[in-house]
């Protein structure tokens, strides 16, 4: 269970990581989307690692 639940949150780490990407990509990037996807991409990473 503990090992899908941390596919889980790699999976979405993934995810934000390419929204980061994506965001930065464009002309002119949101800094406020960036910080939010920042944000919720260190507390996934912080959370994989208690777990692991």
């Amino acid at each position: 269970m503990a090992s899908t639940h941390l596919e889980a949150l790699a999976s979405r780490h993934r995810m934000i990581e390419g929204q980061i990407a994506e965001e930065m990509r464009r002309p002119a990037p949101d800094a406020a989307t960036l910080s939010r996807l920042k944000r919720e991409k260190l507390k996934l990473k912080e959370e994989i690692t208690r777990l692991n």
